[in-house]
């Protein structure tokens, strides 16, 4: 017998010990075993000998020779391998158990292998992974014939039977699972649950010689055979992911290093792959390997390069030599997927070092040409790829189809770079298997299953989901009908045996430990499975069926498989997270994956490829359409900015063609809706939001019209079978089953039908739609309604927390010892097409809803008894086991928004686009309104109307984050609800239904019943609060005299007046921006009740003076004069629009020129349009406020008043005579101007543009309109009355002339003269009259008001011309004659006594509710009539006097004092007596302002007071102090006799029961309180011995007093504790409890997302908790570890440590902040914001690391708050807030914003953090230091890694405006007002940090 040689050429052993010297130094770990040793095998007869060196093994023939591994020797032995097994050789002589050690790949199994295969040893192979248990290992019971039997487990068998027992993958192993072998590998020994005892072979052997075999056997003592022996494969951990070895296990082990082959080695092994390539560049790729395998590599955070790869893929470069070797890199090593920037530039320069950086020099392939199935080997085609000019044809494994020609298939549309990746998967696929990687939507299923196609595979996909173990990957146990258990091996084993392609979707979800059952099949084509069969590569197969001449049956029988040649794994996966932490999402793609297969990258379209794609697709979408949307897609994909990199995420290819699909249906739909939709805007973070919304403008995508203007088009209805939306219209579905149609109450609503009508056209485009929405908002109502309009039966199905994947499929039970499996709704809709409505989808696990992707996508599913749903009939036809779905079946599914407060799972963000999103939002007020009255139909429309406002105003507040619960429609509906059923309840109470939920946290409850209270709800008011102005009785009414018109041929009495008409001049327009302003309209009536309704504030300059108010129907008109602004609003608006005039009006220096502006609005045709005159420049200006134009009016024919005399500017005294305008008929389009002591009228006609001047020969004083035709002139000198009558329409042809009538005056007392204030243009209505004179009177009449009256009524006046009555309400003293001069602090206000008469007379007549209202100053007031001797009057702006005529009473109604008042007191007090300016209201009552620009409505009839005060008793609810009485009515038994009053008590004694007196209580008949039968109750006031209710509530004094004194000490107590005075605590208090409220919302964000984090998880294989679905079968035959229970989950060994997120706060503590702080608080609002942060993340530490630096002129690094080092107390925190006031104070001028952004943003993105934040806040006047706002953007996004955000304190003009368009969209933000600071802090903290923490 010859020996067999298995080694090379041994060299000589000098050379040997000559190269050892040399190399001992280089090769390092290896040195010292560097012998060669030979491996050979002896054959001698007394059996075989294996020799390794000098070491010899002999060979036992083997028991069951089909154990024995086949095939792992090929060829010769390198030298390093040799080394290897000669050591296990020692081992196994000594008996030891052997443990391989070393980095991932194949090798250490491959060595396992071949040194079992050389010493002809069985192997019982087990990979381990985190689901194996004890019983995968030892014994595992199985049902037989309805016995429960123990099965020997791999380790029990490979003890018993003398095998080799392979353990790889130990790190995968949960803890405490691999200590069961601890005793078996240490003494041999080993308790089985049969009740058998393993014992190693020498003490059995030794009992053997005492006792017989028999007794043995009935101990149950089992011989462990002595050829047993164990060998582990595992990764060094830590420096690999998984669990470190047990301690006690790890020493029962000798462990080998076995390291990648050396270089030399590897050399050889690749030449011989790879024959054809040039040597050179073979060792360059091994050179790139093994410097990435380095331990230096490592320590970049780089993982392994693949080694083992190295030989398929020189397969590739073989048959393609062309081919770049970075190209064949990226698909070993994807540097550029895995890899941050760091690590990329790392990878690269190695790439140059080794000359591999060569893509730009070689072609790559571009297409498939021909694809032509080979008829000799089985199996596999022959395909041709065009390289550059060549083609090259190769050998690939095929389907068992016909293969298609590439790229024709009709779904497929091909682009340059799809053909390409096709022509690089084919060049892979030849040698390995392929992993796809792309984003989701871009298309790797499509491409998938096209390469499917193109090589006649038949697919076998199966989805990957987070919790997915090993067993639904390979073998799932399941009973035979006769209740025996039995395994079913998974798609994945069939995929195997029979040759398919097998599609592994979403690797990166599943856990490693679970893939790395799979790493055998990947590698060698082998795999074990749990009930013992073997797969074996079907050349070792056949190599092993020729070894030991066994037919395939006989194989079959001892469960060896072949697994088909064609079978090949094609993986999908999204790519990794660069640098991502556990928070968002794995970095799944680690050195063990890599190994596994060859990578492609699905590059994102470019921009005409998609375009071609989406015409191909759906060829009718508007070209300029899809354009935008293309346009818009790229611009967001190309940023490098996070939130626009998230909303290019939501816009996939295939979010884009269901767009596209949608728009080639409906084309007169905008694109801007269709993106809205796709990234669901409507719930983005605030900040994501504006980002999109700026791309989209940035982009030229027009808004779309708000949908809120039109809705009143959609209706919906049924007729003759046809349901029609708007203009949508679909057949209804007939269904059988009538009681699966969901039918609901539903009141159709505008908004609603809306999104129905946008729901069915997704549904008829086939689509499963998911609504998201707040909770509330009406998504189940919507969709019954839906699916009942539709007539669709629904299957319904809710998730929660504990939904698995297992029980949205099926249910299983057990029947009589048989599993049998309830079909899930799920599975029903599918079979019988019925709607299958998910609900709360974010309640459940994303990792559960992925499975439903497949369904949705491909139309397939595999559910857990093996059947399937397949979508394709044809497909489903010869196959067993199909269930096909039914072409009705749709899902809806429902969702809440993502984010907090629902803190549910991001539904959207993971399954978003596969599903057409519909976002519901709580109706718009009109919609909500109405649907409301159909709900409380008897409930007041004023009520509704403030319900509605408030929830807005909660909701919209509730979006920017102020309050963290959105109230939605539910709650609204629920409280009309309650008021429609018991209406006497009041609305104050009922809210409380609501808003009791808040009604412990403070600051919630305050902001909610500020919202309240604005609106008008009166919550917490009492119903006796009512402050009503003390009314005081009016004297008498006397007939005072006699006004006679002189008519008569009397020439001089009767005067013509000539008359000229003439065009007017206009010049202009100029056009001014109007610009609107939000106001906060407050309700007056929230607490208490009086005559105020309303108040806001005008947003005016403090300087600026009001000079005139007018209204017309709902709107006000308030005009200023210092500079010249007009702001309009409406009376119950909630915005004011402001037009400044200062451009048109010259500058105002005070004292030279003090304009005063009169407003007059004009009426149809002409609204929205006015006119201003300026007195004393006569300026006339016609406005547009729609527009915004300005035109110049010029009236006189000179071209140019003259300017006021020059002598004006020192001589005040001399009074300058005004021009005056008439507005009374402004609403007629005509208005009259004349000037003081002028003798001409000017009557301006703006319709038709003319003026008509009336020449005069008196010289007037004033004018009063009475009549259109009749007006009433006073004479300057003399105070005579004139009327003038005119011609109603003047005309230029015949100018008709003016008549003047003189009119005298017969007084009763010869001292009465009147000098009218106002007299009315209208009369009193009759009813009025009567009523103030006290006899009925039909007559013409005016009202006039003077001085000396409270009114004056002039009976018969204008058009009687009898002589006229004039009836007077006398004023005790002439209000002339008072004068200003009385002391106090209203004087001390205006600067002493006045210099002239006021310009406004602030005097109104309300004829329809017959009164006159006047402002007064105080000092004309009789206060001491007014409030009684001990009350101090308050202080007033003025009192409203009203002087009612019908019920003949008097009130003074106090008007608060403004809040500032214009530094010039001189000029306001020309303006008015009183601070305040008054006009009619449209709606009645008056309107005031005063001067600091606060508008109050007040409501003065008393008709309409009275009405709305049991309004407001209403709302209140009306509790009447009684006690409430539980009654329980039984029959008593007496008779009830007639009722009758009973008789009265004379003493009035309390009388109970009985049936006689009069106000018992609880008798019979009578009349009283809580008896039976009586006529009537009466209540004879006895006193009911009760607490009132005031009372229960109220707490006693003392104790509150306690109370108070407690929190005062231990303030104090805390204060010494931390060494603060109490002026400090005063001051910190001022900052702190201006941010309160943002830092408790902040506060409370942060603890949930918190409690998110440490949400448990289930553990699976306990002992106690639930039964395991997936384990039932176990539970079936008696395993214990059958439950799963809810943990904490320790953290997945080797992730990385979640780090803190790094915040750093930039504050402006520079010059300018200290110098404007007077101006808006700038300062002071940067204070409050870093008060904020400090306190909102105080106790944070461990999740936020931040810290505060200052930028000033000083530096761009001023250190604030350290890091290591925040601040822990109050006192701590002042400092910090010191240190800026006081730096801002003293710092040098100039600015450091872009030094300091840019240095933060450099020196935080080189610091550990889970993510990094820079918020800077500046008032930086960028343009006035010559900085680029470019620049400044480019510094923001300078680094991706960090988050930058710019906040501006709004500067001038509009600058910061221009600067935020120019600056990244989400990135900056302008403060105009600077409170907002804090709440933009707020906004950028939960838009961006809480997103992800």
């Amino acid at each position: 017998m010859h020996p067999q040689m298995f080694c090379g050429g041994a060299a000589a052993a000098v050379a040997a010990r000559r190269v050892r010297n040399i190399l001992g130094s280089v090769l390092g770990r290896d040195a010292w075993i560097w012998r060669t040793h030979e491996v050979r095998l002896v054959s001698t007869s007394s059996g075989d000998t294996v020799k390794i060196g000098e070491i010899s093994y002999k060979i036992n023939p083997p028991q069951n020779p089909e154990l024995v591994p086949v095939k792992h020797i090929s060829g010769s032995f390198s030298q390093t391998v040799a080394q290897h097994l000669r050591w296990i050789m020692q081992k196994d002589l000594l008996g030891q158990d052997v443990f391989l050690i070393g980095p991932p790949g194949p090798l250490r199994r491959s060595i396992a292998m071949q040194y079992l295969e050389l010493t002809r040893r069985e192997v019982e192979y087990v990979a381990l992974s985190r689901d194996t248990t004890e019983t995968d290992l030892k014994q595992r019971r199985e049902i037989r014939s309805g016995t429960a039997f123990y099965i020997d487990q791999c380790a029990v068998r490979a003890a018993t039977q003398g095998r080799v027992l392979v353990l790889e993958g130990l790190e995968k192993a949960e803890r405490n699972v691999l200590p069961v072998l601890n005793n078996l590998l240490e003494n041999r020994e080993m308790q089985l649950e049969d009740g058998r005892f393993l014992m190693s072979a020498e003490r059995y052997d030794k009992l053997l010689q005492e006792h017989s075999k028999e007794e043995l056997d009935s101990w149950k003592i089992v011989r462990v055979s002595e050829d047993f022996r164990v060998i582990a494969l595992g990764l060094p951990v830590p420096k690999y992911k998984g669990n470190p070895l047990d301690p006690p296990l790890r020493s029962r082990f000798q462990a080998r290093d076995i390291y990648y082959l050396p270089f030399k080695d590897q050399l050889e092994l690749l030449y011989s792959a790879g024959p054809n390539i040039a040597a050179e560049r073979v060792s360059q790729l091994l050179s790139l390997a093994t410097t990435l395998c380095s331990q230096e590599s490592s320590t970049l955070g780089l993982p392994d390069f693949p080694v083992d790869n190295l030989v398929p893929a020189l397969h590739v470069l073989n048959a393609f030599p062309m081919l770049s070797a970075q190209q064949l890199v990226q698909r070993l090593y994807p540097y550029s997927s895995i890899l941050g920037k760091d690590g990329c530039q790392a990878v690269e320069g190695v790439l140059r070092r080794f000359e591999l950086l060569d893509a730009c020099r070689h072609p790559a392939p571009s297409t498939i040409s021909t694809v032509s199935a080979t008829k000799d080997p089985e199996g596999c085609a022959y395909v041709t790829i065009r390289v550059g000019e060549q083609d090259v044809t190769v050998q690939v494994p095929a389907g068992t189809k016909e293969p298609q020609p590439p790229l024709t298939g009709p779904s497929f549309i091909s682009t340059p770079s799809h053909s390409q990746l096709m022509a690089e998967m084919m060049q892979s696929h030849m040698a390995k298997d392929i992993c796809l990687i792309g984003a989701k939507g871009c298309g790797k299923s499509v491409i998938a299953r096209e390469f499917a196609e193109i090589l006649g595979y038949s697919i076998e996909s199966v989805m990957l989901y987070q919790d997915m173990t090993a067993r639904d990957l390979l073998q799932q146990r399941y009973t035979l009908p006769n209740g025996d258990t039995a395994w079913r091996p998974s798609p994945l084993v069939t995929a195997a045996i029979e040759g398919k392609l097998l599609i592994l979707d979403g690797i990166h979800r599943v856990n490693l430990g679970t893939l790395a059952v799979l790493s055998r099949l990947l590698h060698d084509r082998e795999l074990d499975l749990y009930d013992g069969t073997r797969l074996l590569r079907w050349d070792k197969y056949q190599a092993l069926k020729e070894q030991l001449q066994f037919s395939d049956q006989q194989l079959k029988e001892k469960s060896i498989v072949p697994i088909h040649p064609s079978f090949r794994v094609l993986a999908l996966a999204e790519p990794p997270v660069v640098g991502g932490s556990s928070s968002r999402g794995q970095q799944w793609l680690g050195p063990e994956l890599l190994t596994m297969f060859l990578y492609h990258r699905v590059a994102l379209l470019s921009k005409s490829e998609e375009m071609d794609l989406i015409q191909g697709l759906s060829p009718n979408v508007p070209k300029e359409a899809a354009e935008q949307l293309l346009h818009l897609t790229h611009s967001l994909r190309g940023t490098n900015d996070p939130t626009a990199q998230s909303l290019a995420s939501s816009l996939s290819t295939r979010q884009l063609l269901r767009i596209c699909r949608r728009l080639s249906q409906y084309p007169e739909e905008s694109v801007t809706h269709a993106v809205n939709k796709a990234c669901l805007s409507r719930f983005l973070p605030s900040l994501a939001r504006a980002s999109l919304e700026k791309s989209l403008i940035s982009c030229s995508i027009q808004r779309e019209p708000d949908a809120a203007e039109h809705p009143s088009d959609v209706s919906c209805a049924v007729e003759d079978g046809v349901l029609t939306i708007g203009n949508v219209s679909t057949l209804v579905y007939s269904s059988g089953v009538k009681m699966k149609v969901p039918d609901v109450l539903f009141y159709d609503n505008p908004q609603h039908l809306m999104v129905m009508k946008d729901m069915l056209k997704d549904f008829l485009l086939g689509e499963h739609l998911l609504l998201v929405g707040n909770q509330g908002v009406g998504k189940n109502k919507i969709v019954d309604r839906f699916l009942h309009l539709l007539n669709r039966p629904r299957e319904y199905l809710q998730l929660h927390r504990d939904t698995t994947v297992q029980t949205l499929t099926l249910q299983p039970s057990v029947q009589d010892g048989i599993i049998m499996y309830e079909d899930s709704p799920l599975v029903k809709a599918v079979k019988l097409g019925h709607i299958l409505v998910i609900d709360e989808a974010d309640k459940a696990p994303t990792n559960v809803t992925c499975i439903l992707k497949t369904l949705v996508e491909s139309g397939e599913m595999i559910l857990a008894d093996g059947r399937r749903i397949i979508s394709d009939p044809r497909e489903a036809e010869g196959r067993p086991n199909t269930i096909v779905m039914h072409p009705d079946f749709r899902m809806l599914v429902l969702a809440n928004r993502p984010g907090f407060p629902f803190l549910g799972n991001d539904f959207f963000g993971a399954l978003g686009d596969i599903f057409s999103c519909h976002a519901v939002d709580n109706p718009k007020p009109q919609a909500e309104l109405a649907m409301l009255k159909q709900y409380g139909p008897d409930v007041p429309d004023a009520t509704l109307q403030k319900l509605v406002a408030a929830f807005g105003e909660l909701r919209s507040m509730a979006d920017q984050g102020t309050i963290t619960y959105p109230y939605s429609t539910r709650e609204v509906v629920n409280i009309v609800k309650h008021l429609q059923k018991f209406p006497s309840e009041g609305l104050a109470n009922v809210v409380r239904n609501v808003f009791d939920f808040d009604s412990y946290n403070k600051d919630m409850r305050e902001v909610l019943m500020e919202a309240l209270h604005r609106h008008g709800i009166p919550i917490g008011a009492k119903p006796s609060s009512v402050n009503l102005a003390k009314e005081l009785p009016l004297p008498e009414v006397k007939m005072t005299g006699y006004w006679t018109t002189n008519q008569g041929g009397n020439a001089r009495r009767k005067l013509l007046c000539p008359t000229e008409t003439r065009p007017i001049d206009v010049k202009g327009p100029v056009f001014l921006r109007v610009q609107s302003y939000p106001c906060s309209r407050q309700e007056s009536r929230a607490l208490s009740f009086s005559e105020e309704k309303a108040h806001w504030q005008i947003p005016m300059n403090e300087v600026n003076i009001i000079c005139d108010v007018t209204t017309k129907d709902d709107l006000l008109y308030v005009s200023t004069c210092n500079p010249v602004c007009l702001y309009s609003m409406k009376e119950n608006g909630d915005a004011v629009q402001c037009v400044e005039l200062y451009d048109v009006f010259p500058r105002t220096i005070s004292g030279v020129w003090q304009p005063l502006v009169t407003v007059a609005p004009l009426g149809s045709p002409l609204d929205g349009q006015l006119v201003l005159h300026e007195e004393q420049t006569n300026t006339v200006l016609h406005l547009d406020l729609v527009t915004g134009a300005v035109r110049r009016l010029i009236l006189c024919a000179d071209s140019d008043p003259p300017s006021p005399r020059t002598s004006n500017w020192w001589s005040r005294n001399e009074q300058q005579k005004g021009h005056k305008m008439c507005r009374d008929f402004s609403h007629k389009n005509w208005l009259l101007f004349y000037e003081e002591d002028g003798n001409q009228l000017d009557v301006l006609d703006v319709l038709e543009g003319r003026v008509h001047s009336i020449s005069l020969p008196i010289k007037m004083k004033s004018v009063f309109l009475v009549a259109e035709d009749r007006w009433l002139l006073l004479e300057s000198n003399t105070h005579k009355k004139f009327l003038l009558t005119k011609p109603l329409h003047m005309s230029a042809e015949d100018p008709e002339v003016c008549q003047l009538h003189s009119i005298s005056e017969d007084w009763v007392s010869a001292a009465e003269t009147t000098l009218p204030q106002t007299l009315s243009s209208e009369q009193l209505p009759n009813e009025n009259l009567s009523a103030a004179l006290d006899q009925k009177i039909i007559s013409p009449n005016r009202l006039l008001v003077d001085g000396g009256s409270f009114a004056r009524v002039v009976v018969g006046f204008p058009d009687l011309m009898s002589p006229n009555e004039v009836y007077s309400f006398q004023r005790p003293v002439d209000l002339s004659a008072m004068t200003s001069g009385e002391s106090g602090a209203h004087t001390f206000l205006r600067g002493g006594l006045r210099s002239s008469k006021a310009k406004r007379e602030n005097c109104v007549t309300l004829l329809s509710a017959n009164q006159v209202v006047r402002a007064l100053p105080p000092n004309k007031v009789p206060l001491k009539e007014v409030y009684p001797k001990d009350v101090t009057p308050p202080m007033t702006a003025a009192y409203l006097e009203v002087t009612d005529l019908s019920s003949k009473k008097l009130k003074y109604i106090p008007v608060p004092r403004s809040l500032t008042v214009s530094p010039y007191t001189n000029w306001v007090s020309k303006v008015s007596e009183s601070d305040v300016l008054i006009a009619a209201l449209g709606s009645g009552g008056v309107v005031s302002v005063d001067m600091g620009g606060c508008v109050r409505l007040w409501e003065t009839g008393l008709d309409t007071l009275q009405r709305s005060l049991m309004e407001w008793r209403n709302m209140i609810g009306t509790e009447d102090g009684r006690p409430i009485q539980i009654t329980v009515q039984r029959d008593s038994g007496l008779d009830v006799t007639a009722p009758k009053h009973g008789k009265i008590d004379a003493r009035n004694a309390p009388h109970v029961g009985g049936n006689q007196w009069a106000g018992g209580t609880g008798g019979r008949d009578t009349a009283g309180l809580g008896g039976k039968g009586g006529p009537y109750r009466l209540d004879a006031g006895h006193r009911v011995y009760q607490v009132s209710q005031a009372e229960k509530d109220a707490v006693p004094e003392d104790v509150r007093r306690a109370a108070r004194e407690m929190a005062e000490k231990a303030f104090k107590e805390r204060l010494k504790e931390i060494d603060m005075s109490e002026y400090d605590a005063d001051t910190y208090q001022r900052f702190s409890n201006a941010v309160r409220r943002q830092v408790q919302s902040l506060r409370i964000i942060l603890d949930s997302l918190q409690a998110k984090g440490k949400e448990r998880q289930w553990l699976k294989n306990q002992a106690l908790g639930e039964l395991d679905d997936a384990k039932i079968i176990d539970g079936l035959t008696g395993e214990k570890t059958v439950y799963k229970r809810r943990g904490e989950l320790d953290p997945e060994l080797g992730a990385p440590q979640q780090k803190p997120k790094r915040l750093r706060l930039l504050a402006d503590v520079s010059g300018s902040m200290y110098r404007f702080n007077g101006v808006d608080g700038r300062l002071e609002r940067s204070m409050e914001a870093v008060c904020m942060v400090m306190e909102a993340l105080e106790s944070y530490e461990h999740k936020f690391k931040y810290d505060v630096v200052g930028h000033s002129g000083d530096g761009f690094d001023i250190e604030l708050v350290r890091a290591d080092d925040v601040p822990k107390n109050d006192k701590q925190r002042l400092k910090v807030l010191k240190t800026m006031h006081a730096h801002a104070q003293f710092c040098m001028s100039g600015d450091h914003t872009l030094e300091g952004a840019l240095a933060s943003i450099q020196q935080l993105s080189r610091e550990e953090a889970d993510e990094h934040f820079v918020v800077v806040l500046s008032d930086a006047n960028l343009e006035r230091y010559g900085i680029p706002a470019e620049r400044f953007a480019r510094v923001l996004t300078s680094d991706p890694q960090v988050n930058a955000f710019a906040i501006f304190i709004g500067s001038l003009g509009d600058q910061a405006e221009r600067l935020q368009k120019t600056l990244p969209a989400g990135r900056s933000f302008v403060a105009m007002d600077t409170k907002q600071i804090p709440q933009i802090l707020q906004q950028i903290f939960t838009s961006t940090m809480l997103s992800s923490a």
